[in-house]
């Protein structure tokens, strides 16, 4: 969440940066005309209740002195009853201030290309050369499903479109994958962690899936209970309400989870395949940082992404999302994309952002400055990557002509040194 002070201080440089994230001057406006009665609520409110203050104490004096203090109880009621109507409307005020603030996005960095939508993303850089394959490359669903290690169909039966069964070689695969990617990431420093896979409502407000993207998830009937939609959510709520000592930060967290997600408005998007699922396991990434520090932390998160790519043989880009391409909770996103040959493009794999304090605000998570001052952290968090994703690049990277996929040699300790699957 913005800080709302600053949004006071700095008004028209906010609505020229959250402009570029399609949210409208107006919507500014009516959060500082709000902002304003709440606090000039505030005020009345602690002046009424000094007054309060001074008839008890003149109430209190009439009595010891044996007085008549009607008047006074008069006025006492009259002060009470004007507390109580402003206490409803203050609570209406915040209320209002809360509902427009929860919902604005991060402010963008600066130096981060300013555009509508993914057409104006801006490539860093490219790692690798995709292969020029001498037969016409399968798509990846297809090899699966005639090696038999995919099975799409019976995915759709047991519980709907978007799900799959991994069998025999692909279940090892995937399990390879996300196996090898964890040892690498605890390598780096990482603190590998088994986290919750369902959480609260206050969870999913402290990173920002709630209240704007309620549609996006699985939540459970009746109760605040959300299937996550990725680690993101239990790690970054990790130190939820909490100060973090100094002396631990930064600090790296690293998990393997299933992932749960609506894929609301997708209809028609990769319909087939490993690359839109209802449920995908990931590895995930998370940082908590000093504000100094956090943009460092970010290339070292990105670099973390691309070693597993450059292990495992993939090609892959790496871009800068535009404004209008970000994620609500981000203020800077690297993407990384890998080849995928059968689509004769990049696809996303890893989404590595820098959030700021903007989720630690939400989520209240502290530190103490040099001076013991309470500041707010910074959060990153990053893809490490989506396993489905990488299982896919895989097959259709490293598949063969006779239908048989080469198995990438830094997986080939975690299958007991199989080397193709046939």
């Amino acid at each position: 969440m913005l800080d709302i002070k600053m949004i006071r201080q700095n008004e028209d440089e906010v609505k020229e940066r959250l402009a570029t994230r399609g949210v409208k001057a107006e919507k500014i406006d009516e959060l500082l005309a709000a902002d304003k009665k709440r606090r000039e609520l505030v005020v009345e409110s602690e002046t009424l209740r000094q007054q309060k203050n001074e008839v008890s104490e003149a109430i209190a004096q009439a009595k010891r002195n044996q007085q008549d203090a009607s008047q006074q109880i008069a006025r006492m009621k009259k002060v009470g009853q004007q507390i109580k109507e402003l206490e409803n409307n203050l609570k209406e005020a915040q209320t209002k201030v809360e509902y427009i603030a929860s919902r604005l996005p991060n402010l963008p960095n600066p130096s981060i290309p300013v555009g509508p939508d993914e057409s104006f993303n801006v490539e860093l850089k490219k790692i690798g050369t995709p292969r020029k394959f001498d037969f016409t490359p399968k798509p990846h669903w297809e090899i699966g499903e005639k090696l038999g290690i995919l099975d799409f169909a019976r995915g759709a039966k047991a519980a709907g479109s978007r799900f799959v069964y991994y069998k025999g070689l692909g279940a090892k695969l995937e399990r390879a994958v996300y196996n090898f990617m964890l040892d690498e990431h605890t390598k780096e420093g990482y603190t590998e962690i088994l986290p919750p896979y369902i959480v609260n409502n206050a969870s999913m407000y402290g990173t920002g899936q709630f209240p704007k993207f309620k549609e996006d998830v699985f939540q459970v009937e009746g109760q605040d209970m959300t299937l996550i939609p990725t680690a993101e959510v239990p790690l970054t709520n990790y130190y939820r309400d909490e100060v973090i000592p100094t002396e631990q930060l930064p600090v790296y967290f690293t998990a393997l989870t299933p992932c749960f997600r609506s894929e609301a408005g997708s209809a028609g998007r990769d319909t087939r395949g490993l690359i839109r699922m209802h449920q995908f396991n990931k590895v995930e990434m998370v940082k908590y940082c000093k504000p100094e520090n956090s943009y460092n932390e970010l290339e070292k998160m990105t670099k973390n992404a691309g070693n597993i790519m450059e292990k495992l043989g993939l090609p892959y880009h790496i871009i800068t999302l535009s404004t209008g391409d970000m994620g609500f909770s981000a203020a800077m996103t690297h993407d990384l994309e890998v080849w995928i040959p059968a689509q004769n493009m990049y696809r996303e794999i890893s989404s590595c952002s820098n959030c700021e304090d903007f989720q630690a605000r939400r989520a209240h998570i502290q530190y103490r400055d040099k001076n013991g001052k309470l500041r707010y952290v910074h959060t990153l968090n990053g893809s490490g990557l989506a396993v489905g994703r990488t299982v896919a690049a895989i097959l259709e990277n490293y598949q063969n002509q006779d239908g048989t996929v080469t198995v990438p040699e830094v997986l080939r300790p975690y299958l007991h040194g199989l080397e193709v699957i046939k």
